[in-house]
């Protein structure tokens, strides 16, 4: 349960019982019957500067938004975000992008969402702080429970299939 570490026991104990008894796919899949339709990365530059303009006007500008099929999920955790800073003339401008894992092409769209608000914040907060959460829960309320969800989806996933 690598994608599950630092959750308090009673929760790794409820998975380790799901697990136990074969539901945790059944869980996932009733709790999130859809996949998202975001395919491309032109799709998902447009989804996640929708999102950008929604709640963060005031944020620096998307550059790009793409899929990466070699982001290693564990390493990298569930997206990237990487900005650059430019000087132009006597102004620093900066471009941010995100890159998101392929896997996540298969995954429902609350799980996406939950991932570009996560990137996202990282625009205005580098660091993993108070700050940064609560604007990840302004962008998505459900932002934790979404991130538990999408932990136990890759945990799932990667469950041995008979």
């Amino acid at each position: 349960m690598k994608y599950l570490t630092g959750y308090p026991e009673h929760i790794l104990g409820q998975v380790r019982e799901l697990i136990a008894s074969d539901r945790l796919g059944l869980y996932l899949e009733k709790k999130y019957p859809e996949r998202h339709g975001v395919q491309s990365d032109k799709a998902l530059y447009q989804e996640a500067r929708e999102l950008k303009e929604r709640f963060m006007r005031n944020a620096p500008p998307l550059a790009a938004a793409r899929y990466d099929a070699k982001l290693s999920v564990v390493k990298h955790a569930l997206g990237q975000h990487t900005y650059k800073a430019q000087v132009q003339g006597a102004k620093l401008k900066m471009k941010n992008s995100l890159t998101i894992a392929s896997l996540f092409k298969e995954a429902p769209p609350e799980f996406l969402r939950m991932i570009l608000a996560h990137e996202l914040a990282h625009f205005q907060e580098k660091d993993h702080n108070k700050r940064f959460y609560q604007l990840c829960c302004h962008i998505e309320p459900q932002y934790h429970q979404l991130e538990l969800d999408t932990r136990l989806w890759l945990t799932w996933r990667e469950l041995p299939k008979d």
